[in-house]
């Protein structure tokens, strides 16, 4: 029993480093953070139990990897992609259309920045990991087979060698190249650039996050109206339904949104290394209670495409509080 322990506290105090950095993997896998939730904690019960099998060929961490990897591919055998409404068909023509509401497709998932961050991690790691989170790449990475999935992520999120990744997979080298090529190709068009990842904000784009909080919190549509640019795109899954350009986005508000002035309320988080809202909407009973969660994402000073969340369980986990505080 006592040999247990040691093995058991010597595993936990190596291991535990790593446990964010193993769910935004994860979450990169399968666009989910409960899923990612659920498979770290499998990768940690593997590892523990051949942990007196670790031979120290290579780092504990690539080794926690390779587990995680391998989990993350069984688990998706038999799992459908995570989808954002865009990846589904085209906009929707006319704003005032009925909603389309399908709660049992499995949407992608926002992560809250503070899951797979915190203080003391490095500058330089904080802004790998948000790279690596938004949403239009993790949205991206949904629409590729899974082992193209992981060898895109293996080999340009983590700088693995092809021969690593090879060996993580039971594959070639060749064959690895092969399906990186392939998964790039597929990938070109999101990869986000140096004019996405603005750290900090720009002062107009502070200003313009003020003026974003004013608008909904009043239901102004045509401030609402000038956040964005004109080919913004407006998605808001569990609902098929979005709209491009920012003209349609408030005609999209006006119509389907059941707030009025004064119905709403905004407090900031983060989530995908984006900016996000937590938006509140006043009950009968003048509480404000969650409404939706909305992850911006900037072109220069203005908005180019906005994704809210309907699924409100999440909340706490972004620090945003049960009710709107007084």
């Amino acid at each position: 029993m006592a040999a247990t322990t040691v093995v058991t506290d010597d595993f936990v105090a190596q291991a535990d480093p790593y446990r964010r950095e193993l769910l935004a993997h994860c979450y990169r896998m399968l666009g989910s953070v409960h899923d990612a939730e659920d498979l770290v904690q499998e990768t940690y019960l593997r590892a523990w139990r051949a942990y007196d099998r670790f031979e120290g060929r290579s780092s504990l961490r690539t080794w926690l990897y390779r587990i995680a990897t391998t989990t993350c591919l069984t688990a998706l055998e038999n799992r459908k992609r995570r989808p954002l409404p865009t990846g589904l068909g085209g906009p929707s023509d006319i704003p005032g259309d009925e909603l389309v509401e399908l709660p049992e497709v499995p949407w992608l998932e926002p992560i809250p920045d503070a899951m797979i961050t915190h203080a003391h991690t490095d500058p330089a790691a904080i802004v790998g990991a948000r790279e690596s989170t938004r949403l239009a790449f993790i949205a991206a990475l949904q629409h590729l087979p899974a082992r193209q999935r992981a060898v895109l992520i293996l080999r340009d999120v983590l700088k693995w060698k092809a021969s690593e990744v090879a060996d993580t997979l039971g594959t070639s080298t060749t064959a690895v190249n092969s399906v990186l090529q392939r998964a790039r190709a597929q990938l070109d068009q999101v990869k986000p650039s140096e004019d996405d990842i603005v750290e900090p904000l720009t002062p107009e784009q502070q200003k313009l996050l003020e003026r974003y909080v004013a608008a909904f919190e009043a239901k102004d549509i045509p401030a609402i109206v000038q956040l964005f640019t004109e080919d913004a795109v407006w998605e808001m899954p569990p609902f098929t339904n979005w709209v491009r350009g920012a003209a349609q986005i408030g005609r999209l508000v006006d119509l389907k949104c059941p707030a009025g002035p004064g119905d709403m309320r905004l407090l900031p988080a983060r989530a995908n290394g984006q900016v996000a809202f937590g938006v509140y909407m006043r009950g009968s009973d003048d509480v404000f209670r969650p409404f939706h969660l909305q992850v911006l994402d900037f072109d220069g000073a203005k908005v180019r495409h906005t994704v809210a969340f309907f699924d409100v369980s999440r909340f706490p986990a972004f620090g945003l509080p049960t009710t709107y505080p007084h």
